[in-house]
């Protein structure tokens, strides 16, 4: 879980909550496949379901992604300036070079995903690439390989699985009865059990994720910012795509929303209410305040 392949340094503080936060979801995975079992009397049926999804999250989740977001892969001759961009990047990191995707969305966002720093994507919107400045751009860029150097995406990638888990078993079970026909009060009470439980599990799952996520991005800012030494670009950046993601209409933020834990800011609109407990990003305000302070010390511009 560490950035041993690259010169981003190695972040204590984060390995630390990443694994806290990996034990306490595998000791409520556990529980979970324990209550399940219990409940539908299979444990076969339990195993080979969440095997099979975890699996397919954790291998898949860079083609997942990139099929959700309307994305594709991009070659030197398409972006030119992107690749030399991540380039510099990666030989400043001494770090593999991911494959580079670009969506083609007017919402400006950046995100990486993939289960390993051999096996990563880092994408970026078109809205993106046409409002920042190169040096506000590269600010992003790092930050995302920041993700990628330290693994934290593929952590996140396997929390979220418990809550993805939880829902799926609940309709799994609700449709499984319903096509059975069977409405009595056993089966009724087995739906509520199961309910009960998912509902639970999800519940814990989520506010531990977020609270990871929250650690992670602060994080990733400090490491761009000193892998640049321009922390003032990438609060320029934040400061940008924030303000014009608030500017974007909240159907088309709709369908990007399920992806805020991964995007460079999240997909939230103008005036949005969220309880720090609830968000995957600290606020525009902290992390500015970061940065300003890491300006300060690195003496930027003097």
């Amino acid at each position: 879980m560490s950035a041993t392949r690259s010169r981003f340094r190695p972040d204590r503080q984060l390995t630390v909550r990443m694994l806290v936060t990996l034990f306490l979801l595998g000791l409520l995975y556990v529980a979970f496949m324990a209550a399940l079992v219990v409940l539908l009397k299979s444990w076969i049926l339990v195993v080979v379901v969440a095997a099979g999804l975890l699996a397919a999250q954790y291998w898949y989740s860079d083609r997942i992604a990139l099929f959700a977001m309307r994305a594709h892969e991009v070659d030197a001759a398409e972006q030119p300036h992107l690749h030399g961009a991540v380039d510099r990047l990666c030989a400043m990191a001494d770090m593999p070079r991911p494959r580079l995707a670009v969506s083609q969305s007017d919402m400006p966002n950046a995100f990486a995903t993939g289960r390993s720093p051999d096996h990563a994507v880092l994408c970026v919107t078109t809205g993106l690439l046409r409002r920042l400045e190169p040096d506000e751009l590269e600010g992003v860029l790092a930050h995302e390989l920041s993700h990628i150097a330290h693994r934290d995406v593929a952590v996140i990638t396997i929390a979220s699985f418990l809550g993805v888990l939880a829902g799926l078993m609940v309709r799994f079970t609700v449709y499984s009865q319903i096509f059975r026909g069977r409405r009595d009060q056993n089966t009724a009470a087995l739906l509520a059990a199961i309910m009960t439980v998912s509902v639970a599990v999800y519940t814990i799952s989520f506010l531990l994720i977020r609270a990871l996520s929250r650690y992670r991005e602060l994080a990733a800012d400090h490491a761009a910012a000193v892998l640049t030494a321009r922390p003032s670009a990438l609060a320029s950046a934040l400061t940008k795509v924030s303000g014009d993601i608030a500017r974007i209409p909240t159907r088309d933020l709709r369908t990007a929303q399920s992806f805020n834990a991964f995007f460079f800011a999240p997909a939230t609109g103008k005036g949005a209410s969220v309880f720090n407990l609830f968000s995957t990003h600290p606020s525009l305000d902290r992390r500015l305040a970061e940065l300003a302070k890491l300006t300060a010390r690195l003496g930027e511009g003097a």
